[in-house]
């Protein structure tokens, strides 16, 4: 299981989770920042340091926000197309 970046991050993309991240599985999008859910080892630290509290391990992910799932799925098929 991976962690996801929801609506919190759109317009603020602070870059606190990118320095923590230990395997740098989280990177920049146009709006916000994805985690890549086959890079991601599930550490938690990104959570912890995310300053508006937008990162969720998925199966803690508000119902609101579950179609970020599929925006990061896209943002990465995208990224290697």
């Amino acid at each position: 299981m991976a962690h996801v970046i929801a609506e919190p991050c759109i317009g603020v993309k602070d870059a606190a989770c990118v320095e923590v991240c230990p395997v740098d599985a989280i990177v920049e999008g146009e709006d916000q920042y994805f985690i890549n859910a086959d890079e991601c080892i599930d550490c938690g630290a990104c959570e912890l340091e995310c300053p508006v509290e937008a990162i969720f391990p998925e199966d803690e992910l508000p119902e609101e926000w579950a179609h970020y799932i599929e925006k990061a799925a896209q943002f990465f098929a995208a990224a290697t197309a």
